[in-house]
């Protein structure tokens, strides 16, 4: 029924954006652009970590009250005016005209036929695009029609793949997908389609927890996809697996895991060590108005937030797997143990993203409780801090590169969790000293798009504030 309520209400700010009605304590008013530009203005004038900036945020940019009237109705809808408050360093700032929609990617919770992909350019033309398999979810409809990690596919109803359509030919809840094979050079058509359909699913991210004997080691591996808070206590869990089963070494596998819920990055770095508990994790800077109420510095914790006692390794190295779609929080896990111990990266460059965001509801303090009242569903997720790690480090704009350089080979990327996957062995040789720190075979072929690339938190760090 929320969702039909919810749907109605789009319907009818779709229709009606320019009109209002009477002030009514029991009916709110139905949201004007002008409304909605002024919430936006405001939020970003607050908090945005930009601010000093951009010209047009200055406390003193407007000398009445009809000045800053005439610059609101001088955009013709919210995006455009929250797009041209951005600074030119910002590339993560986002606007959503749909806040459950929002909270529900928070909780990992999307719209979702259990197909993963990575999307990348032809090497022998690179205005063509191809997918290629990542993993697939438990439970979904790709799972049920057989598609597996691996998997290549060129065309979407038909229709070749480019890096003009891509975005819009991956959209939709239902699509069929042409498949192909990759040897490396050329991509070939078998003529072989499936259809996949999306439908509501919840992604647990902690995907895969092994222990390996290395050696006469116990070497755990952890493939974790996402820092969703929901599900923290199964992160725990992993690790008191690991300490039943006496892992001296860690693999943790991030390669595709775009970030998420800053708290959930302390508790995993907690998990690995567990000797610095109370000690710095990573301070937060925020624009100059608002640091002196909100910075605050982030301590390595001994609890996850339901209250129960962090399950800590104490080890003094880890073993990082990343590629470019490793963002975010994932970054932020690697700048906050870095200063303590070792941080083995075996993969590719990270993304670069030392940010984070906090949710601004249009109320009077930009909570969430009393949004409905507002007669809209926007709301914002600007950049409010930047992290810094313990021994000042931040400003990663290049990201992470790897200690030990393996890029994905597409034509034979391996099974997840298997000890001769190209990354996971890249690290376990490392481990039982077969080889060094050393650059394996690489190819050139970049991703240019995955399939989380519509969601609205997608490669996005955020933090929860009162």
């Amino acid at each position: 029924m929320k969702f039909w309520k919810h749907f109605l209400l789009l319907m009818i700010s779709g229709s009606l954006l320019t009109a209002c009605f009477d002030d009514n304590d029991d009916v709110p008013q139905i949201a004007t652009t002008l409304d909605i530009n002024d919430f936006i203005w405001k939020g970003m004038n607050v908090f945005y970590l930009y601010k000093a900036d951009v010209a047009d945020l200055a406390d003193d940019r407007f000398s009445s009250d009809q000045e800053y009237t005439d610059f609101l109705r001088g955009y013709p809808s919210p995006e455009a005016i929250f797009d041209d408050l951005q600074s030119n360093v910002d590339q993560f700032s986002f606007l959503v005209d749909d806040y459950v929609a929002l909270e529900q990617a928070f909780d990992g919770i999307t719209r979702n036929n259990g197909m993963e992909f990575g999307l990348v350019r032809y090497p022998d033309n690179p205005t063509n695009v191809f997918g290629y398999v990542r993993y697939i979810l438990p439970g979904t409809d790709a799972e049920a029609k057989g598609i597996k990690r691996g998997d290549i596919f060129n065309s979407i109803d038909g229709t070749q793949i480019t890096d003009q359509n891509f975005s819009e030919l991956l959209a939709p809840d239902s699509y069929t997908i042409g498949l192909a094979t990759f040897d490396g050079t050329q991509v070939t058509p078998t003529g072989t389609s499936i259809s996949l359909t999306k439908v509501q699913y919840k992604e647990n991210p902690v995907f895969i927890v092994k222990t390996f004997d290395i050696g006469g080691n116990s070497v755990g591996y952890l493939m974790y996809n996402s820092f969703t808070a929901d599900f923290d206590e199964e992160l725990n869990a992993a690790f008191a697996q690991f300490q039943s089963e006496n892992v001296t070494d860690l693999v943790l596998d991030l390669r595709y895991n775009g970030g998420g819920s800053v708290t959930s990055a302390i508790d995993l770095s907690s998990m690995i060590t567990g000797q610095f508990n109370g000690q710095v994790f990573t301070t937060e800077e925020w624009n100059a108005d608002r640091q002196e109420e909100f910075g605050s510095t982030n301590l390595f914790d001994n609890q996850i937030r339901t209250g129960a006692a962090v399950n800590s390794l104490n080890l003094s190295r880890v073993y990082i797997l990343t590629t470019g779609s490793s963002a975010s929080a994932s970054e932020l896990v690697i700048n906050g143990l870095n200063p303590y111990i070792q941080t083995i990266k075996v993969g590719d460059t990270t993304r670069g993203k030392f940010q984070a965001s906090i949710t601004l509801y249009d109320t009077e303090n930009y909570a969430r409780q009393g949004a409905e009242v507002a007669g809209h569903t926007y709301a914002m997720q600007p950049l409010v801090l930047k992290s810094i790690n313990s021994a000042g480090v931040t400003d990663y704009f290049n990201g992470f590169a790897p200690e030990i350089l393996v890029e994905e080979d597409f034509s034979n990327l391996g099974i997840l969790g298997n000890t001769d996957e190209p990354l996971l062995k890249a690290a376990l040789d490392h481990i039982s000293g077969v080889r060094s720190f050393a650059q394996y075979n690489t190819q050139s072929l970049k991703n240019i798009g995955s399939s989380k690339m519509h969601l609205p938190n997608y490669e996005r760090m955020y933090i929860h504030k009162n």
